[in-house]
């Protein structure tokens, strides 16, 4: 669910980086149009990336809700937020922008439509993990009312790192 790693995009797979206006990028349900480009974008940012079979799984897996940021000009996913929902809990598994989209908001809103998502569905709390190297992304959770509650000592590997463990609970 964190940034590992980061690469260089892919040079068979280039996204425009144009700075979009926030209502050029639409957030939408994932689908199966989606899946090349979530796979292309998981191999950019991730050490360890879903493949394209295992992001297909989650299309028929009843637990799973998936939003993808949509750049609608250039047609295509330029980042998603994956989460499984068992019971009272969702568990964020992915939340991942394209480099050349990072700091536009689209994080911050694929996480408000996960917690919009927990309100309809009377969620009681979105946990996630995060690398406790991962400064960027540990700020956006605690802004957005994420707290920490937990640590995986060790969790992570290329690079082994501590996993912390937040929550965000919903009234």
């Amino acid at each position: 669910m964190d940034e590992e790693s980061r690469k260089e995009p892919p040079p068979d797979r280039e996204h425009r980086d144009t700075r979009s206006r926030p209502e050029e990028i639409m957030i939408v349900p994932m689908h199966a149009e989606h899946l090349d480009d979530l796979a292309d974008l998981e191999s950019t940012a991730f050490s360890r990336p879903w493949s394209y079979d295992a992001l297909a799984e989650e299309l028929q897996n009843p637990l799973a809700v998936f939003y993808v940021a949509e750049d609608v000009e250039a047609e295509s996913a330029v980042g998603y937020l994956g989460m499984h929902h068992i019971l009272d809990e969702c568990a964020i598994t992915s939340l991942v922008v394209h480099p050349a989209y990072q700091r536009r908001g689209i994080a911050t809103r694929l996480l408000r439509e996960a917690v919009d998502y927990g309100e309809k569905h009377l969620v009681k709390r979105l946990m996630l993990e995060v690398r406790a190297g991962n400064r960027k992304a540990i700020a956006l959770y605690e802004k957005l009312g994420f707290k920490k509650d937990g640590l995986r000592p060790g969790f992570y590997s290329a690079p082994r790192e501590d996993a912390l463990l937040y929550s965000l609970w919903l009234d």
